[in-house]
């Protein structure tokens, strides 16, 4: 089938709400019209009455089978990509990780090896920077001429992924010279080591004290001198995961400035709390994940800064471990519970919910999930919009389905959900990526290798 028409539906963009047809052909968006004025064929037809068609959500922030803490992430490429499918994503931007002493070229070939052949979706890398030194920093230009052009930068966890001020500072010069965009987990790794120490001693080994040690002020702390860094440097900044209402009160403060700042937060800060991770019987090890969930009072910053744009992205940052054998290395030691949630497969739904409850409008659901992070990761307008010659990534979405998250309806690889039991309003109801139906009235029917590696230009916001 080379030739789709999509018929009847409100055609949602990041700019536009209108009732539509949208015409599809050889993979992309040929044409959209006002219902009924063309006079189109078509090898299939969608009817979208009544339903929403959106461009395909854009996740910049996952880790397929990442490894972490002595196991790996439970989602493979082929399995994380089908979830996120099933969740209306259509491409997701995973981290390619730099091992200590080798060269990014080989971290970036050895997720190669993991990805070719096995997603459902399109997929393209960042690249994790463990190791900033001479040679590493030489490489950066040659990765983004092969479209990786974001590099990921810790401040966090001392002798795993940690780099130092003048590395941070280094890797960001090249960031500025070569239009390449430093991304940034903004926590003071060094000073929280000391807190877990020191809760430990005191023998606080449960899974809510991981969210105590790691503070908001450290993440703050991290964030303004991100910031500043950035700013000597010459270079763009782009911070992951951002939980904290005085990390976001950095962001608005550098963006006030003009400032090319740019911060992402994930659904679980706007949806979850600290509450979870007091949860008893170890099932708040379930919330761990770095940053860490913080109290309630917390998200109503975070909402604000989506709504004023001094947050620009929803990502998931998508990390699942099973509770069983993965999240239970850390029982006795909250330092050694695997950090991470699974989440890939229920953004666009939360944040239609966040639709529904009035945080956020139609639009800028699909600005923050679909629109941004693509132009952010330089493959708009290919992804994240719905115009002639986009990549015809398409979701029909019914708006008032109810549906209950679990468990034993998603399809992530990992034993437990981090919304089970929540009511929603709103599900994804049929999929196409580059025009192949791979969700068809909620079946699946892609399959693994459909998904091809999508190489990225700069970021659009910049210069």
């Amino acid at each position: 089938m080379t030739r789709t028409l999509i018929t009847g539906g409100l055609v949602i963009t990041a700019a536009d709400e209108v009732h539509a047809d949208v015409l599809i052909e050889h993979g992309r968006v040929v044409a959209w019209a006002a219902p009924g004025t063309q006079e189109w064929t078509a090898d299939r037809v969608i009817d979208a009455s009544q339903k929403y068609v959106i461009p395909g959500g854009v996740d910049a922030h996952t880790h397929m089978e990442l490894p972490f803490g002595g196991t790996f992430a439970s989602d493979t490429f082929e399995t994380g990509t089908r979830a996120a499918a099933w969740g209306g994503t259509t491409t997701i931007v995973d981290f390619a990780v730099q091992a200590k002493g080798e060269r990014l070229q080989a971290g970036l070939d050895a997720w190669h090896m993991k990805a070719d052949g096995k997603c459902a979706i399109d997929y393209a890398f960042h690249m994790i920077m463990s190791d900033v030194n001479e040679s590493t920093l030489k490489e950066m230009p040659k990765l983004i001429e092969h479209g990786i052009s974001s590099f990921k930068l810790f401040m966090a966890y001392p002798g795993v992924f940690y780099s130092d001020d003048g590395q941070i500072l280094r890797a960001m010069q090249v960031a500025g010279d070569s239009g390449g965009l430093i991304m940034m987990h903004a926590e003071n790794g060094i000073a929280i080591d000391v807190l877990v120490e020191q809760a430990l001693a005191r023998g606080e080994t449960d899974p809510r004290y991981h969210g105590e040690v790691r503070k908001a002020l450290l993440e703050a702390e991290a964030t303004h001198r991100a910031i500043q860094l950035a700013r000597v440097a010459g270079s763009p900044l782009y911070v992951v995961h951002v939980s904290a209402q005085e990390a976001v009160a950095e962001l608005a403060a550098a963006r006030d400035m003009g400032l090319p700042v740019f911060g992402e937060t994930c659904p679980q800060y706007l949806f979850l709390s600290t509450d979870n991770l007091a949860e008893p019987d170890f099932e708040g090890a379930k919330y761990v994940c770095s940053t860490p969930l913080r109290p309630k009072e917390h998200q109503a910053a975070l909402w604000r800064g989506l709504r004023t744009n001094d947050l620009q992205v929803v990502s998931t940052d998508h990390c699942p471990f099973c509770f069983v054998g993965q999240k239970e290395l850390g029982r006795g030691d909250f330092s050694k519970i695997p950090n991470g949630l699974p989440g890939v497969e229920n953004r666009m739904d939360l944040l239609h919910q966040a639709v529904v409850d009035g945080h956020i409008s139609r639009r800028r659901w699909i600005e923050i999930a679909c629109a941004t992070p693509a132009r952010m990761f330089g493959i708009y307008p290919q992804k994240g919009t719905i115009a002639p010659g986009a990549d015809a990534d398409v979701v029909i979405y019914d708006p008032n389905v109810r549906q209950t998250l679990s468990a034993e309806t998603h399809h992530m690889n990992v034993d437990y959900s981090a919304y089970e039991g929540k009511a929603i309003t709103g599900q994804v109801e049929t999929v196409l990526s580059r025009g192949e139906v791979v969700i068809d009235q909620r079946k699946y029917t892609g399959h693994a290798g459909h998904g091809v590696f999508v190489p990225r230009g700069l970021c659009q916001y910049l210069g």
